[in-house]
């Protein structure tokens, strides 16, 4: 990767670690992002006992670890394994990976500009830095037009060749949730009532909301959104519509939840 921190990382940060070498009583790791070395205690391995610390750990296995402690003056930083879950884990590593995704993009420029890879990232960086700590944070963003190139000291010969390559290869999150709706109405301007309703809910969804007649009053609904909280409260929002729009005795709303499906935002 090009991407490296400098100066030591903060207690309680995950960084991701190669093992180096393992000992009876004790694990030394090298810390990828700032290229320093690490060690993680025989207790910081794993809960309960341990027989063979090598069924754990062995030498050139990346790990993510908990930062527990940082002495600056004699150098020593003490991590542990043991401390990080399964969700941290994985976070940590996707992080990582949409950062070298970043970095793909940043060498496909690098070869339309015909200049060395990491003599362009260096330039694009300084720039990003004062802003993001990750070139693929800022590059979501550039993609859902939260910010431009020129907002984060991106030079200007770099920008068109850079933006087009960014927008081939990042897409936008999209996350979807919904269901089957049911809306019935035996008034006597049952019609009318359920097409009011389904209107309100189409004028709150508007373009994130796809609404499809199954029949039998039964309604495909899903909508879209960046993130699961965001389209969750879209969705509340329509069903909440639809039900006030149903006066009460004249009809009957009911919703059956689907589950929740995502596509991701790189390719």
């Amino acid at each position: 990767m090009f991407y490296k921190r400098t100066g030591f990382p903060e207690e309680g940060e995950l960084v991701l670690c190669t093992v180096t070498k393992v000992q009876s009583h004790s694990v030394f790791v090298r810390m990828d992002e700032f290229e320093k070395g690490a060690m993680i205690h025989i207790s910081e391995v794993s809960p309960g006992r341990i027989r063979n610390i090598r069924d754990f750990v062995k030498e050139d296995k990346v790990i993510v670890c908990q930062v527990l402690r940082v002495n600056k003056e004699r150098g020593y930083i003490d991590l542990s394994l043991r401390r990080v879950s399964e969700n941290q884990k994985r976070k940590k590593i996707e992080e990582i990976k949409q950062e070298q995704k970043a970095e793909k993009i940043i060498e496909a420029v690098a070869e339309d500009l015909k200049k060395k890879p990491e003599q362009l990232y260096q330039e694009i960086y300084s720039g990003v830095s004062k802003h993001y700590m990750l070139l693929y944070q800022c590059f979501q963003d550039f993609v859902k037009g939260e910010i431009t190139l020129e907002d984060v000291e991106i030079p200007k010969q770099y920008i068109t060749s850079l933006g087009e390559i960014i927008h081939q290869r990042i897409k936008p999150k999209e996350v979807y949730v919904g269901g089957k709706l049911f809306v019935q109405s035996y008034a006597s301007a049952g019609v009318e009532i359920v097409k009011s309703a389904l209107l309100a809910g189409v004028a709150d969804g508007k373009e994130a909301l796809k609404m499809t007649y199954l029949g039998g009053g039964a309604y495909n609904i899903l909508v879209k959104g960046e993130e699961y909280k965001q389209a969750e409260h879209l969705l509340n929002k329509v069903l909440r519509s639809v039900e006030i729009a149903v006066p009460k005795g004249k009809g009957t709303v009911n919703f059956s939840r689907e589950e929740k499906k995502a596509v991701s935002a790189a390719v």
